[in-house]
């Protein structure tokens, strides 16, 4: 089956849940309509389902091969690769002054949900370079900006982010890459680079490497790392192609998942050294770095609603077709498609209701990054900062997580037959898989919640959240519509589950740091069940208020937020309970 982006419920979270209407009040942000984002999502609706998603499983059949230090993509992703540039998708949010669209990233969150949901292979190469363009949008130099931003904004160039190597990991004090300064404002570059996404490729003529490495006189530990970037081809002063840089892919990884993205071993200065400029400050790459990398963890949490929904698409759209087995409420003598069994409707519900609350989250989250980016207030931009800050690890790490939940319920929907390659339902499990890992494991936007997130600040945000999440309960009890009842009741227990967990990591962390920080994924699993249930209670709410425009839809979206509130939102205390008792208890390997 092929993809059909969820326009209409994008469209409803965006103006409801996520504040498109105080979006498109901001300067610059005057042409964001609501009816500016209809066409643009529409938009983005065809060319995913209509050249994008058919790419998709055959790629997996057919994916990217290494041959002679170059990258062949799979069948059909360089035509698409030139659509997708050609239409001016890269450069949506970015600023019309460098090419771009300068469309809000509210707008653009959905544009790469529909994109990821259709090729999860294919969207890593766009993900990536936007990463790079932010990087060097904040830290690159005048003369950076303008030679690199605007090739890779209209898709002639491509980015990456070079962080780890074989001995390193996640921990990037490990880091052994070498610049040496040329004395004319270059350096060179040396050192092996792995797991590299779009490393090298057939898809532009160019690519921007961003590396991470070390200065002679560098102090040791991340203190020491700079910020270099590295194009595969030099480029003149003209601004065309120059010499082949000192740079070599001499592997591809063969991966579980997302087969059809070359992941690449990269090597930097085996011929005396890849020229490389500095980006922003000497040892303080991690800086520069870490605007690529939170645009990148946000940009995977949407990765995981995009698969999780592809992967309830598809299973809808078998068990609306698979005959089997009677009815056991004896309503027919015989077999019927499996979507009229209890237990088939609960695995659709909940994936369908898990899928709908990332969405939310996430969007919600993209929104406070355009208030605290372009707002006028100073303290309403502080704000905002807080609150993304604080949500964007969750909504990498909850979505991700979840989406390996629903995918593999969409697996189960499936029975046998979706432990088959053939029906396509295995392909999103195993996409699925790497979205928990890159980009910083579950654990690390866990301590990342834990230290930077709820200890720095002493909970301020976590407990600001919680004060709203408190007032969507009282407009909960003062609704008439008995679902409102319904979700009030775990609403309730998972604020206060959350509220409880919140104070015992603020008490506890001094005295015992291991138990705190063994603890920290049920921590932000608790935060995402939570604070997700609580925009499906503002969803339902919503759709109480506007049920007479769309009756379908919106009686839809309120059992969906029912369905969440019996089947996720009843584990919150649950996961406090791991919380609260990780002090008493120490887990033996």
């Amino acid at each position: 089956m092929t993809y059909q982006a969820p326009v209409k419920d994008m469209l409803f979270v965006l103006n409801h849940l996520a504040g498109l209407p105080e979006v498109a009040a901001l300067p610059g942000f005057e042409e964001a309509t609501p009816d500016t984002a209809q066409a643009v999502l529409e938009e983005s609706a065809r060319f995913a389902g209509d050249v994008l998603a058919p790419l998709n499983h055959p790629a997996d059949l057919e994916p990217s091969a290494w041959h002679d230090g170059a990258v062949a993509t799979a069948p059909g992703f360089k035509q698409a690769f030139r659509q997708y540039a050609e239409a001016g998708w890269q450069g949506m949010t970015h600023p019309v002054e460098y090419g771009g669209q300068g469309l809000p990233g509210l707008i653009g969150s959905p544009c790469s949900e529909m994109l990821n949901a259709a090729n999860l292979s294919f969207a890593l190469c766009p993900l990536l370079t936007n990463g790079a363009i932010e990087a060097l949008m904040t830290a690159g130099s005048p003369e950076l900006r303008k030679r690199y931003i605007g090739p890779m904004i209209t898709g002639q160039w491509t980015g990456t982010m070079n962080l780890t190597e074989p001995q390193a990991g996640s921990d990037l004090a490990m880091i052994r890459s070498r610049a040496q300064p040329v004395g004319d404002g270059t350096y060179r570059i040396s050192g092996t680079k792995i797991f590299i996404t779009y490393g090298e490729h057939d898809l532009a003529e160019n690519i921007v490497h961003l590396v991470l490495a070390r200065l002679p006189d560098a102090p040791e530990g991340v203190k020491g790392i700079s910020l270099f970037l590295v194009p595969k081809f030099l480029v003149n002063e003209d601004g065309t192609l120059g010499a082949r840089n000192d740079v070599q892919c001499v592997s591809i990884e063969h991966k579980l998942g997302i087969k059809a993205s070359p992941t690449a071993t990269l090597q930097f200065g085996d011929a005396g050294g890849a020229l490389g400029y500095l980006v922003g400050q000497e040892n303080r790459g991690l800086d520069a770095m870490f605007i690529m990398m939170n645009a990148a963890r946000y940009a995977v949490g949407v990765q995981g609603i995009a698969i999780a929904d592809r992967a309830y698409q598809h299973a809808l759209a078998y068990a609306a077709e698979r005959v089997q087995s009677r009815p056991v409420d004896g309503s027919s003598r015989d077999a019927v498609p499996i979507i009229q069994h209890p237990d088939v409707r609960r695995m659709l519900g909940t994936m369908r209701a898990l899928t709908e609350a990332g969405r939310a989250l996430a969007y919600v989250t993209a929104g406070h990054a355009d208030l605290a980016h372009a707002s006028p207030d100073g303290e309403a931009r502080k704000r905002h900062l807080a609150v993304q800050e604080f949500l964007v690890p969750i909504v990498k790490g909850w979505c991700t997580e979840m989406s390996i939940d629903v995918a593999s319920l969409g697996v189960q929907v499936h029975g046998g037959m979706g432990f088959i390659e053939e029906t396509g339902a295995a392909q999103y499990y195993r996409d699925a898989r790497i979205l928990t890992i890159y980009e910083g494991t579950t654990a690390i936007q866990a301590n990342d919640l834990v230290g930077r997130k709820t200890l720095r600040d002493g909970g301020a945000v976590a407990r600001a959240l919680l004060a709203e999440v408190r007032q969507t309960e009282e407009a909960l009890e003062a609704s008439a519509h008995p679902a409102a009842s319904l979700m009030l009741a775990p609403l309730r227990r998972a604020g206060s589950a959350l509220s409880d967990a919140v104070d015992f990591i603020l008490a506890n962390a001094a005295s015992h740091p291991n138990a705190v920080f063994g603890a920290a994924v049920p921590y932000l699993l608790l935060a995402g069940t939570t604070l997700a249930g609580w925009q499906m209670a503002r969803a339902l709410l919503s759709s109480v208020a506007h049920r007479g425009d769309d009756p379908a839809f919106h009686d839809a979206k309120i059992a969906t937020a029912q369905c969440y509130a019996l089947h996720k939102l009843s584990q919150a205390p649950g996961l406090a309970a791991v919380v609260l008792g990780a002090k008493d208890y120490a887990v033996q390997p």
